[in-house]
């Protein structure tokens, strides 16, 4: 059994960007969001949520049929990689840890943002639009690159966010939030 204050044991604290810590046994999986001692709102995600918590279950399932993954232990594309996308935009603002040793978490890696829950989702549909109008600017069909892009000049993040989390009632407390 893992040792308090060594990682993977039950008092390893996780430096946070804005320069606080938190223990991570204070991360449990419910949780979405949190208000830390700095005056902010941080935005916790772990490897077991889903992530259609961001994105409709349908782009989901395309993403999953586009992109391969080269890891073995995450062989489908999900909310790891969705994170991964996110410290590598925002490496400052992003901490995590990986606390696979501890058993009783109930999952294996948790991130946590500078931002708040609804911040990190608008960021998460706009880095994942980019990434599809990359994959879209390779293809051969000049109307279809055309299309794309006037589709996503008209894409308003903010709504788009806003409406897919009264769908989905999402709230910091929530399943989603």
């Amino acid at each position: 059994m893992a040792e308090p204050g060594v990682p993977g044991g039950r008092g390893e604290e996780l430096e946070l960007p804005c320069g606080e810590t938190k223990r991570v046994r204070e991360l449990d999986m419910g949780m979405r969001e949190f208000d830390c001692s700095c005056g902010e709102t941080h935005a916790v995600v772990t490897d077991v949520h889903p992530p259609d918590r961001f994105l409709p279950e349908f782009l989901v399932a395309v993403l999953r049929e586009a992109i391969e993954t080269t890891s073995e232990e995450m062989p489908e594309f999900g909310t790891p990689h969705l994170m991964g996308i996110v410290l590598e935009e925002f490496p400052q603002q992003v901490a995590s840890a990986d606390v696979t040793d501890d058993q009783e978490l109930g999952y294996a890696l948790v991130w946590v943002t500078d931002f708040d829950s609804r911040r990190l989702h608008e960021i998460i549909v706009e880095l994942v639009v980019e990434l599809m109008e990359h994959a879209v600017s390779h293809a051969d069909d000049d109307a279809a690159v055309t299309e794309f892009e006037a589709q996503m000049l008209e894409f308003d993040v903010p709504a788009f966010v806003e409406q897919y989390r009264a769908e989905r009632d999402l709230d910091p407390d929530g399943v989603y939030g």
